[in-house]
């Protein structure tokens, strides 16, 4: 039976190195996997979350004071934030709304959302430069490491504000007909998306080291932006899917989990698009699922991770790799 399940890997692996369409995905897979992404955007989406709750409660504290006497103005405001986060986003309206509204509260939600913010940066930078397998030595370190990472939060507010403004103007016409709102949703969507590539492009450019141009960072940012707006669109089956058995479950700590869930799911994503934009922009395809022998890009990948590790600058890392196609 081994021997049967060898032999058909040996023909799909011959197969997909040998058709540039089925190399590819297996190519972007196996870096992924070989760069722990799973783990490293599990890191993003932990910090993600310490800074949402912080973030919609000194939402709540400004929306009293900016529009105290006005509750359906201050529903609406917030309801246009979380409309990025997918059924979950009224259950998080109606347990924030009831929060203590102080200046205790501001504070407090202020230093949450910092220090969650900046473990988002933080996070991102370490695993954008590991995907792009920029040497340690070669990374910024202290103090432009933080700079990098407070400029990031500045994109990532620009980003926040841009989502509550669209989703916003689309409501102020849900009075008119059919058509109008229909136009008026597709250019807040077409908006939003090229909004979003120049945020991500931005946001990427911030997080990586300098020695990747810029314009390689570019296709990313598109994939990004489209992934995540198809991510929205079907935010509410996944959500609502994972949400349902959670509250069945858990209760009301099911609308954590969900909002895990959530910010996991896009954090992953990001980190995927971003391994299939460095696959495509070193050429590391095809790759081999049965090694040795291994292929130029399997050798071209691995001498890349080892280089990673060079720490300081009187250190350098030499690579030799047994049974390679090209016999080094």
């Amino acid at each position: 039976m081994m021997n049967r399940l060898r032999a058909v890997l040996r023909r799909f692996d011959s197969f997909q190195q040998r058709h540039p369409w089925a190399g590819f995905p297996v190519a972007v897979g196996r870096k992924f996997n070989d760069d722990r992404a799973g783990s490293l955007g599990a890191v993003i989406a932990y910090y993600a979350f310490l800074a949402v709750f912080p973030l919609l409660l000194v939402l709540v504290v400004v929306l009293s004071v900016v529009l105290h006497g006005h509750p359906a103005l201050q529903q609406r405001a917030l309801g246009s934030a979380l409309a990025d986060f997918p059924v979950i986003g009224g259950a998080l309206r109606t347990n924030v709304s009831g929060l203590h509204r102080s200046g205790l509260s501001l504070v407090l939600g202020l230093l949450g959302t910092l220090i969650g913010a900046r473990g988002v940066a933080n996070a991102a930078q370490h695993a954008f430069n590991t995907v792009w397998a920029v040497p340690y030595k070669r990374r910024p370190g202290f103090p432009w490491s933080q700079v990098r990472s407070f400029a990031a939060i500045g994109v990532i507010g620009l980003g926040v504000l841009t989502t509550t403004a669209l989703s916003g103007i689309g409501e102020g016409f849900s009075h008119l007909s059919v058509w109008v709102q229909l136009g008026v949703r597709l250019t807040a969507f077409a908006t939003s998306l090229v909004l979003n590539v120049a945020l991500f492009w931005l946001g990427f450019r911030i997080t990586t080291a300098a020695e990747v141009p810029t314009r390689a960072l570019r296709t990313g940012a598109v994939l990004a932006a489209v992934a995540w707006q198809l991510l929205q669109a079907v935010g509410g089956y996944l959500i609502g899917h994972e949400l349902r058995h959670a509250s069945t479950l858990y209760g009301v700590f099911g609308l954590v989990l969900g909002l895990l869930f959530w910010l996991h799911i896009q954090a992953q994503l990001t980190l995927f698009v971003v391994e299939a934009d460095v696959v495509r922009a070193r050429g590391l395809w095809p790759r081999s699922l049965l090694a040795p022998p291994y292929t130029e890009a399997d050798r071209v990948s691995f001498t890349a991770y080892a280089k990673v590790e060079e720490r300081h600058d009187g250190v350098t890392v030499d690579v030799t790799i047994e049974g390679s196609t090209d016999g080094r």
